[in-house]
């Protein structure tokens, strides 16, 4: 009997020990690497930077690994309040793509306008449609370097970094909310 149970055991130990491998072979083929993230982005700003390099690094080593991303365009102003619109399309790793219009209000001590070229790594995202919500996020928190910016927004497990490039001047501090639609709106609540 005392053999038969250490049997089991061992056999146990070794499926759980043979299963490891699978399990973190899945989850890096179901997120994307620093590396394709970088091309992507790259590819889709039609420039490369060494501030673009060293932010996508500070989203992977603060972040970890996303397992999808959003590429887009946006434009913001604000004289105290705030409003910014975008849209762009969602790219999950395995495979799903869809439309997404960004839209949401601001307040603080802000000041300006730009038009920008978004690049949003999106990380846990369980399914496409769970982007279609509102994100809290504080622009304020933003990290930036050579051009390009990076700050985090996060609700239910999601965290969505978006990485804006663009022209125009805007300073300040302020929070705020993005709400990601399936359709365009001008409302921006």
């Amino acid at each position: 009997m005392i053999d038969r149970r250490q049997h089991l055991q061992h056999l146990a130990a070794l499926a759980t020990a043979a299963a490891l491998p699978a399990l973190a072979a899945d989850d890096q083929n179901a997120t994307y690497d620093q590396d394709s993230i970088l091309k992507a982005a790259i590819d889709f700003f039609g420039q490369t930077t060494e501030g673009l390099a060293k932010v996508v690094e500070k989203a992977f080593k603060e972040q970890g690994r996303p397992n999808a991303y959003i590429k887009g365009e946006e434009a913001s102003a604000a004289i105290t309040v705030g409003l910014r619109y975008g849209e762009g399309e969602l790219l999950m790793k395995g495979g799903a793509a869809s439309k997404v219009f960004w839209a949401g209000p601001s307040i603080g001590f802000d000041l300006g306008a730009n038009a920008s070229k978004v690049f949003t790594l999106v990380y846990k995202l369980p399914k496409a449609s769970a982007i279609y919500q509102r994100f809290p996020g504080v622009d304020g928190s933003l990290y930036y370097i050579g051009g390009a910016g990076l700050n985090y927004q996060r609700l239910n497990g999601i965290t969505l970094a978006p990485i804006r490039l663009g022209v125009g001047l805007r300073a300040g501090a302020s929070v705020g909310y993005l709400h990601y639609r399936r359709e365009k709106s001008l409302n921006p609540f």
